[in-house]
């Protein structure tokens, strides 16, 4: 995917998740890129890493100040204790108008990813996304125990039973995820 459609898909993702409750920090666009990606393999082309709050992409993060620079994305700042949201710029709507098929080409991941995630908060989206990895790339064939124990030694500060409750939660989604149209 070109820069300027991944943009676009990046744009409907924040306006989705503003919808469904997120005040879109960056982590809340990071954790919600990484589940379309990985979950509905849309061809964003972020490489993510295992890192302080699970999966995170430098290339994304890279990618949302280039989007800054460009006048698509704003930042907003919030009252304490939360950080900047990032909504859309001046330039946004030209891009989404030009890039209108991909938008709805992907629409229905961007909108199930906006409805599981956007009235999380950061430490649920944390596990959430760590059960993700664990359960694809980590343990793909092992139980909810193995899953659960490799993401508390993975994430030491993240108790057993919520690291379970993260990998069940997991579970549910991907199995949800089945249902929704891909184009």
């Amino acid at each position: 995917m070109k820069r300027l459609q991944r943009d676009a898909v990046i744009l409907s993702l924040i306006e989705n998740l503003k919808v469904n409750g997120s005040w879109c920090g960056e982590t809340h666009i990071q954790k919600a890129t990484y589940f379309i990606q990985e979950l509905f393999r849309v061809p964003l082309g972020f490489e993510f890493v295992l890192y302080k709050h699970g999966p995170f992409s430098f290339d994304l993060s890279k990618e949302l100040t280039a989007m800054q620079a460009d006048r698509l994305l704003d930042v907003q700042l919030q009252p304490r204790p939360y950080g900047p949201s990032l909504v859309p710029g001046d330039s946004s709507d030209l891009i989404k108008r030009n890039f209108a098929v991909t938008v709805k080409k992907y629409h229905s991941q961007i909108a199930f990813v906006a409805e599981q995630f956007g009235d999380k908060k950061v430490s649920e989206l944390e596990r959430l996304s760590t059960a993700l990895l664990v359960t694809r790339e980590i343990e793909p064939d092992g139980s909810l125990e193995s899953r659960a124990q490799c993401i508390t030694r993975l994430k030491p500060h993240v108790k057993i039973d919520e690291a379970q409750e993260a990998v069940m939660a997991v579970d549910q989604i991907v199995e949800k995820s089945y249902n929704v149209k891909t184009t």
